[in-house]
């Protein structure tokens, strides 16, 4: 299956990012590395947000549409 360069990099780029961020969160959790709490929120949210356009950019590269929003957000 060939997909777009565009949709390629695009993956690539945001699975790049969450692992940055992924490997951050492992700093803390596997290898204790101590932050402060507002350091801490700041890095959940910036991993939260890598994943959640990792995900996005997966569905892309599969051709999978996105799912509609929920009324319940």
């Amino acid at each position: 299956m060939k997909v777009s360069d565009e949709r390629r990099d695009a993956y690539l780029k945001a699975y790049d990012d969450w692992q940055k961020q992924l490997s951050a969160l492992h700093e803390v959790f596997l290898e204790g590395k101590q932050l402060a709490g507002d350091q801490m929120k700041g890095l959940l949210n910036r991993e939260a947000r890598a994943k959640q356009r990792y995900d996005e950019a997966r569905l892309e590269l599969l051709g999978i549409p996105q799912p509609a929003d929920s009324p319940f957000d």
